[in-house]
């Protein structure tokens, strides 16, 4: 975002032009983007993890019904 942008608050006293108003809205459309895409990869590591785990415990309880 523009400089100018970043100073704006919300509750400003005036209102702001249409295109510092889309400024900010795309910048906090790229913010919620990044914000998703990280928590989409925290969730796939995470089932990953999980996914990792249950096929160590199946392999383990293999070995030892097979014992």
């Amino acid at each position: 975002m523009k400089e100018k942008h970043k100073k704006y608050r919300l509750n400003s006293s005036e209102e702001p032009s249409d295109e510092m108003l889309h400024a900010l809205m795309e910048g906090f459309a790229a913010m919620a983007r990044e914000s998703t895409a990280k928590a989409e990869a925290e969730k796939k590591r995470r089932l990953q993890m999980a996914k990792n785990e249950i096929e160590k415990r199946r392999a383990n309880r293999y070995i030892k019904t097979n014992a």
